[in-house]
């Protein structure tokens, strides 16, 4: 793969400092490399020793960002009668039920996330080839299956995000954008590192947390030192 200047350019000035042992100083390289003209995602990236083949080493949570991700988030909610009401108040942007699965049915899927009730469950399983691979599918351990509608539209919308091992072990996250100021990054670097942490499988064995990296949609990634990093936020 060929690479820009910019991106040429950026991975010259990263290599002068190649671990950072300190989130602000992450933060601040970071920041420093994206230079693209629109605002980027910061992303955190981390290579976990756990085998996820194996049921009882997966890792799976869902982290409200204390200072969101900057990105405004498309709820849908399948429900009927007063939930669909309280989805409604709570600021969901669509809400329905059997006629909100045939829509998706027939290949619609203007929306970001998906909110249904546990008695709407039997027809949202019909969904489940559509929504599973594009991860909208809703469940009820990242808190998207639920009678308590109006929570869960809040938290996506405050900027709460789900994180899943992948076949690789590892585990990507946005964890803001270019924007945001260093000290907003960095808390919302510290709570996922401190929630991904306390998703350590019990059946994991030896080193957990075997790499951390945070790049910007359009630069190199800088790495962490994971030592000092979690020993600082644990």
């Amino acid at each position: 793969m060929k690479h820009g200047k910019r991106y040429r350019k950026a991975v010259e000035e990263l290599d002068q400092r190649r671990v950072a042992s300190d989130l602000g100083q992450a933060v601040g390289m970071v920041k420093q490399l994206a230079t693209a003209k629109f605002d980027e995602t910061i992303e955190i990236s981390a290579k976990l020793g756990v085998d996820p083949r194996h049921a009882d080493q997966q890792v799976r949570g869902t982290v409200v960002l204390p200072h969101g991700t900057g990105r405004s988030v498309k709820v849908l909610v399948i429900a009927k009668g007063e939930k669909a009401k309280e989805a409604q108040a709570a600021g969901a942007e669509l809400v329905g039920a059997e006629d909100m699965v045939a829509k998706i049915q027939e290949g619609w899927i203007d929306f970001d996330k998906v909110v249904a009730t546990p008695d709407m469950m039997g027809q949202v399983g019909k969904l489940g080839k559509i929504l599973g691979p594009r991860g909208l599918m809703p469940n009820p351990k990242s808190g998207t299956v639920t009678f308590d509608v109006a929570k869960a539209v809040n938290d996506l919308k405050a900027g709460r995000i789900e994180f899943r091992v992948d076949k690789g072990s590892n585990v990507h996250a946005p964890v803001g954008r270019r924007s945001f100021d260093e000290a907003k990054l960095r808390e919302n670097v510290e709570t996922f590192i401190r929630e991904l942490v306390r998703a350590k499988p019990a059946a994991a064995k030896g080193i957990y947390v075997r790499s951390l990296t945070l790049s910007s949609t359009m630069s190199p990634a800088v790495k962490l030192d994971v030592n000092e990093i979690i020993a600082a936020l644990t």
